[in-house]
């Protein structure tokens, strides 16, 4: 029995130091993680896009438009007229030669217009009652109304600018500017396009005021010039003129 006690404690002996290693080596284990959970708290290029400049990008985007502060423009119907001018030749006299002119001022549109980017400015559309023109014989103003231009039966004529060219980059209160304002003219049941040559400004006191011309052929809109045999004939060429005035009504924001 005595050989065998210093056997056995060597054996505990060999045991307890095989044993703590096997207690000690998960440690390093359990620390190494610890760097990885902290490193994406402390990298600043996982806050960066908070703060990117691109973001905020499309909340200064215009696209091109104009800023704020469209001035808006009414025309003035009892300060405007829009009037006609065809030639006529009377057999009867001599054949002799006349301009007929017939008068509306039953007319209605507006005009946006910005002085701090005047480029951006439009017109239109424009409404005009041509069963309302009015000219120096009354037998000629009723026979239009119906029978050549038949405006008893299409009494309104419309405008619908598509293109202005020539709106400056700035512009002073009392400058007046010259441009061409093509759009679509529709008499009846036919639409043509056609270009104005019109000068206007804008005074002090915001008052707009223009002058507007074309020239059309009444072929072109579906029918015929005037025609009384033995009488008169009327030119097909007629001749536009716009004058307008127009106010402020409001401020598009």
């Amino acid at each position: 029995m005595r050989l065998q006690l210093p056997s056995i404690l060597l054996l505990m002996v060999l045991l307890a130091a095989c044993g703590t290693p096997a207690a000690t080596e998960p440690t390093p284990i359990a620390v190494a993680p610890t760097p990885i959970a902290v490193e994406p708290t402390t990298d600043p290029g996982l806050a960066a896009p908070t703060e990117s400049p691109v973001l905020a990008e499309p909340t200064q985007d215009t696209g091109g438009m104009p800023a704020p502060g469209m001035q808006v423009y009414a025309i003035v119907p009892e300060e405007s007229q829009v009037s006609y001018e065809v030639g006529e030749v009377f057999f009867r006299e001599g054949n002799r030669f006349s301009t007929a002119i017939g008068v509306t001022q039953v007319i209605t549109g507006e005009i946006r217009f910005d002085q701090r980017a005047p480029q951006y400015s439009t017109v239109g559309p424009i409404n005009i009652d041509i069963q309302a023109f009015t000219s120096d014989d009354a037998r000629r103003d009723n026979r239009i109304r119906q029978e050549w231009l038949e405006s008893a039966r299409f009494p309104i004529a419309t405008f619908v600018p598509n293109a202005i060219a020539g709106l400056p980059a700035s512009y002073t209160y009392g400058e007046e500017i010259t441009l061409q304002i093509t759009g679509d003219l529709t008499i009846r049941d036919t639409t043509n396009s056609v270009t104005f040559e019109t000068t206007g400004s804008i005074a002090e006191d915001d008052t707009m005021t223009g002058t507007a011309t074309t020239n059309i052929k009444m072929t072109d809109f579906g029918f015929d010039p005037p025609d009384i045999a033995g009488i008169l004939k009327a030119e097909d060429d007629v001749k536009i003129t716009f004058n307008f005035v127009a106010r402020p009504v409001s401020t598009s924001r």
